[in-house]
């Protein structure tokens, strides 16, 4: 083929492309170009796009699996040009359009009559014979009449040459556009559009306005992959819907549906495997692919449905008897449709490259939804199934569950930041349930507010019978009770501050749970940070131990001195155990405020003292929810002493009523009979005086007068209480700060001297082994006491914080 096209290339005018005849007219047909892909160059000048496309040949044929390149001629065709020489027209006294008129005349003709065939008419053409414009010379030769009567030849007021021209201008989208056409062998079309972007990308330089597309079959491939896109999300929502129409049961539904993911792994493998990689073919293999997948799951969970109706009610039992019984169709199910896949999967003629893709994509996915749907399915039947009934998980099927939880959570878990302090209060405040109790509480008195005006119900009475005369008589009547104003408003207030002491003690419960939070949080930060300094110790003494051990090889020392830094050494490594044990203790009383499952690290950050923004004085006091509520129990007090006295007032009745009378009545001296219908109508007010009982209500005044006494005592003794543990922790602050102080400006620069001198000294053997440990263990007190001291500080600011609500 290769010499057949080199031999061809010597034909001039003629352009030579390789292709199968059904294959290139579908190419053509499709897609517009007759290659298999198509680099398209757009432009507006056509020489600078031959030129580009003339660049850009090399840079595509080195790619691998490309074949049969070959630009679209655009020039070569060769065309006659005829340019006037001015200048000699004017001195013969010529003009263009003449000239025009006989150089189409010669060679395309030109009208000079009518010839007449009964009614039908043609027109008469004349021109010059065959053997006169046959060549340039021709036309070169062809006589001119000039105005004076005589004839000059053509080539002496014209320029005549034979010049190459344009051959074809395509368009595309009205622009002008060359093609580059190539075939693909031995790869897949993405791959080496993909190298050919990127070699045009980097090497090739266009000019402003000119760009470059592709297409082709790999046009056709980009769109079936938007397409794809659409149609397999569809299409597993159609099987997830029709799942749900069969069983009834969502959760039985996604149980089968897993069937999907496990067969894409198969699937993904098997392309992997035979090296192939995704193509059109391939993704209609997985739509295909998840439609017969969802088979096994449908044979299994349906048998186990049957038993559960039969009466099966153990599920591990149910789980056995149905894997038993359908194994053979689970199996066959796969099987069959995997064997019919095998031809087209092994197939090597015509059409393969489009078969084997969709059959390796089906039978490699079978393979593994058949066998993990075997050992996957019924251990996720069984936990949602004694998840719903509440009942203890056998221990085999709760280890798998929990091997592969853990595996799929290794990830998340690793990459869980560590948890910092106003991140830890904010999951407190969202998650903890009395702070929610309380929202409830708040909402329900906003709603009692709502409700304290309450009036009485409204009575409709009807009375029916002889009552007024021996007649039926009929009457009907409504009626109100109305309380008085006051006691209205004294509702309203009373309802009013029960919300403020609902909100009064979600302000306590959440200031206490700050309270908590904080004092465990820095707990855990002084246990992190002496952890820190006992872990430096240790490597101090492991330089003793290991100093201790040299000597005593060498003869240097005994062997009481290697024992006792040994001993040192496992004395603090047990202090070490213990205080990371009681750091998991404080994460654990952090995990119960913030009422969460899951496993989280504390931010270690450096351990320093707390600084109180506040100067503290009496007046902060007033902040705190423990005196408000106390002090809103005297508002709530008052407010029922208000309902108290209100109720002594008086409260009022109004009514209507319209009755009959039937029989003579005496009307302005006249006898009137009247009918049994309803007609005599009139209004009922009253009054409600307490004029029995007035000793009740007073004493029930004295009542209220002396509980907001006993409130307004025991806020006065709150108050007290809180002021003087306000200031026994302010003490407290005082003294610790003055006890940090001094570490830091005197202790801890005497501990550090205190171990460079003696470990230059121990090292240098100028002092022994007992007093390097008294110095280790003095620097180690020094330390410890350190912390201690932040810690005790940064405890009474977080006290004096829960005091002033901070």
């Amino acid at each position: 083929m290769k010499k057949m096209e080199r031999a061809l290339d010597d034909i001039p005018g003629v352009t030579t492309e390789f292709t199968q005849p059904i294959q290139m007219r579908f190419n053509e047909l499709m897609t517009g170009v007759r290659s298999d892909v198509a680099v398209k160059i757009f432009g507006e000048d056509i020489d600078l796009l031959a030129s580009l496309a003339e660049q850009s040949m090399p840079m595509i044929q080195s790619v691998e699996g490309v074949e049969d390149a070959r630009p679209e001629a655009v020039s070569g065709l060769p065309q006659i040009t005829v340019k006037y020489n001015k200048d000699k027209l004017a001195l013969y006294g010529l003009n263009v359009g003449d000239l025009n008129q006989v150089v189409r005349t010669g060679f395309a003709g030109e009208k000079a009559g009518v010839v007449y065939e009964g009614e039908k008419r043609f027109d008469l053409v004349v021109r010059l014979q065959r053997d006169s414009r046959q060549d340039i010379s021709n036309l070169k030769n062809l006589f001119v009449s000039l105005p004076s009567g005589s004839q000059i030849p053509l080539e002496q007021v014209a320029d005549i040459n034979l010049e190459p021209g344009f051959s074809q201008i395509s368009r595309e989208d009205g622009k002008r556009r060359i093609v580059i056409g190539f075939n693909v062998r031995g790869r897949d079309v993405k791959s080496v559009v993909n190298e050919i972007q990127v070699n045009l990308d980097k090497k090739l330089k266009l000019p402003p306005g000119y760009y470059i597309t592709y297409g082709g079959q790999f046009q056709n491939l980009v769109e079936a992959n938007k397409r794809l896109s659409i149609a397999v999300p569809v299409a597993l929502a159609l099987i997830l819907v029709l799942l749900f129409f069969t069983f009834g049961s969502i959760k039985q539904s996604l149980l089968i549906f897993t069937a999907i993911p496990l067969s894409a792994i198969g699937g993904v493998f098997a392309l992997w495997l035979r090296g192939m990689p995704f193509s059109i073919s391939a993704g209609v293999g997985f739509i295909a692919l998840f439609g017969v997948a969802v088979l096994n799951g449908i044979v299994l969970i349906g048998y186990f449905n049957q038993l559960k109706s039969e009466g099966m009610a153990d599920v591990l039992e149910r789980i056995r008897e149905g894997t038993k019984v359908r194994l053979r169709p689970v199996i066959m199910t796969a099987s069959v449709a995997s064997l019919g896949f095998l031809p087209m999967a092994i197939s090597t003629g015509a059409g393969a490259e489009v078969q084997k893709p969709l059959a390796t994509v089906v039978i490699g996915g079978l393979i593994t939804a058949t066998l993990l749907t075997l050992i996957v399915l019924p251990i996720l039947y069984y936990f949602f199934e004694e998840k719903l009934k509440g009942r203890r998980k056998k221990v085999l099927s709760a280890s798998v569950l929990q091997v592969l939880l853990f595996c799929f959570s290794i990830k998340t878990t690793a990459q869980t930041p560590p948890l910092t302090l106003p991140e830890a209060l904010e999951m407190a405040s969202k998650n903890n349930q009395l702070l929610q109790a309380n929202a409830f509480e708040i909402q329900s008195a906003k709603a009692m507010q709502r409700a304290a005006g309450i009036f009485p119900k409204t009575d409709f009475n009807a009375q029916l019978g002889q009552f007024n005369s021996r007649h039926f008589d009929e009457n009907f009547s409504v009626s109100q009770d109305i309380p008085n104003p006051a006691l209205l408003k004294a509702r309203r207030m009373l309802a009013d501050q029960k919300t403020g002491i609902a909100q009064s003690q979600m302000a306590i419960s959440k200031n206490e749970l700050v309270f908590n939070v904080r004092q465990t949080w820095f707990q855990a930060q002084y246990l992190m940070a002496l952890e820190s300094v006992l872990m430096q110790e240790d490597s101090l003494l492991g330089q003793f131990v290991r100093a201790a051990s040299l000597k005593f090889k060498t003869g240097e020392s005994n062997l009481l001195e290697k024992t006792t830094a040994d001993t040192r050494q496992q004395q603090l490594q047990q202090s070490i155990f213990q205080v990371r044990s009681l750091i998991d203790l404080e994460k654990m009383k952090l995990q119960q405020w913030l009422k969460t499952l899951g496993d989280f690290s504390i931010q270690k950050s450096p351990f320093s003292p707390l600084v109180l923004a506040e100067i503290l004085d009496s007046t902060l006091l007033k902040n705190n929810p423990m005196l408000l509520f106390a002090q809103q129990q005297i508002a709530i007090s008052e407010a029922e002493k208000l309902i108290t006295k209100a109720e002594k007032l008086p409260d009022f009745r109004a009514g209507y009523f319209v009755q009959s009378i039937a029989g003579p009545q005496e009307v302005d001296g006249q006898t009137v009979n009247y009918n049994a219908v309803p007609r005599f109508q009139g209004v009922q007010l009253g009054i409600s005086i307490p004029l029995f009982g007035t000793k009740g209500y007073r004493a029930k005044n004295q009542a209220a007068d002396l509980q907001i006494m006993a409130q307004q005592r025991h806020s006065e003794y709150l108050h007290s209480q809180l002021l003087s543990q306000l200031r026994q922790y302010s003490a407290q602050l005082v003294f610790w700060k003055n006890n940090v102080a001094y570490f830091e400006k005197t202790a801890l620069p005497n501990a550090k001297s205190i171990v460079e001198n003696a470990s230059k000294s121990y090292f240098g053997g100028d002092i022994g082994y007992v007093e390097y440990a008294q110095a280790l263990q003095t620097n180690l007190e020094i330390q410890r006491a350190y912390l201690e001291a932040i810690n005790n500080l940064n405890q009474a600011v977080i006290s004096i914080q829960f005091f002033i609500n901070q």
